[in-house]
């Protein structure tokens, strides 16, 4: 009895020891984070649309021009639906002398003569000037014209001077055209040995026949008042194409004024033109024929006329509308005094 008891103590011994040891509780656990708050996105700032161009758009531009700046006015005004472009097509002498004298407010003014701009509106009017296309010269003439069917590059000058036939071109101090025209009867008399046959040219030449504007000899041409016209390659391309009755010759390159090479031989021949105010005079020597732009200082809308250039001098653009239209392009626009390029251009330089 005695063994049994002390049997039941010690087995109740080690159940109250092994039940002590499975009490022990269990380290406790840290506690969770609690979850973090939930971040909303940044809603993204919303671009301004680009502001709407408006107003009128001032442009004047070489009489050459006209067929080319149309298409490029449209094609403008198409996506830039608030803007109304003015343009004045005219002799690039005269029109800058409009600014000069008259101080025309003009946003954009492309010369077909870069040193138009050079000499008559920088510094006062201008500080800057792009040169961005090329020309050649040729003589134009109708189907009925006098000779035409033997009328060639070979003996222009023969047939201009014979009794009755009627020539012209634009007058010099108005329009490059023009003086360039009389540049190149002093280089024909050059290139050709003849001489006195500068001379000879002009006294065959009527008063009648000098107009303002090149392109005012087309219709002369057209009634039949000119046999023969002195204009740009660019011009006879275009009007060609609109009246096959029309057709020109070109010229030899010493003496179209078209050729770099040609430069020395072209500098022989000068002529005297009316200056930036009246009483004034510069020479003119020959020289390879360049169109060039600026933005005159007396436009009112430059953000605009900013917008129209770049529009016009981009390759995809303007400058192919240009193309399309026969007017020779530079491959790359060149800038005189492109420090001083509004910043929307200053990509030019």
């Amino acid at each position: 009895m005695k063994k049994s008891l002390g049997l039941i103590l010690l087995m109740t011994l080690l159940l109250v020891f092994a039940a002590g040891c499975q009490a022990t509780p269990a380290p406790a656990e840290a506690p969770a984070e609690a979850p973090a708050e939930p971040v909303e996105p940044e809603e993204p700032q919303a671009e301004e649309p680009p502001k709407e161009l408006s107003g009128e758009l001032v442009v004047y531009h070489a009489g050459s021009l006209t067929i080319p700046f149309a298409e490029v006015e449209a094609a403008f005004e198409a996506e830039h639906p608030g803007v109304d472009v003015l343009r004045t097509a005219g002799g690039s002498a005269a029109i800058a002398r409009k600014i000069t004298e008259f101080e025309d407010a003009v946003d954009v003014i492309a010369s077909a003569d870069y040193k138009v701009i050079d000499t008559l509106l920088i510094p006062d009017y201008a500080d800057w000037n792009a040169l961005f296309a090329v020309n050649s010269m040729v003589i134009m003439y109708s189907k009925d014209s006098q000779y035409a069917e033997e009328f060639s590059a070979d003996n222009w000058y023969e047939i201009i001077q014979r009794e009755g036939v009627n020539f012209g071109h634009s007058e010099p101090n108005a329009d490059p055209c023009g003086y360039r025209s009389v540049l190149l009867f002093q280089l024909a008399e050059k290139h050709y040995g003849i001489e006195g046959l500068n001379e000879a040219i002009l006294a065959n030449r009527q008063d009648k026949n000098i107009r303002p504007k090149s392109v005012e000899l087309i219709a002369l041409l057209e009634t039949g008042a000119l046999d023969y016209a002195f204009e740009y390659e660019s011009v006879g391309m275009q009007h060609k194409a609109l009246n096959p009755n029309l057709d020109y010759i070109k010229l030899p390159k010493e003496l179209n004024l078209s050729a770099i090479e040609f430069e020395d031989f072209y500098a022989q021949a000068a002529i005297e033109l009316s200056g930036a105010t009246p009483g004034e005079t510069l020479t003119r020597v020959g020289e390879p024929i360049v169109y060039s732009l600026t933005m005159p200082t007396t436009g009112k809308n430059p953000e605009v006329a900013e917008a129209f250039i770049q529009f016009l001098l981009d390759k995809e653009l303007g400058m192919k509308m240009l193309t399309e239209a026969g007017q020779p392009i530079m491959e790359e626009v060149v800038v005189f005094g492109g420090e001083n390029l509004p910043d929307a251009l200053k990509y030019l330089d």
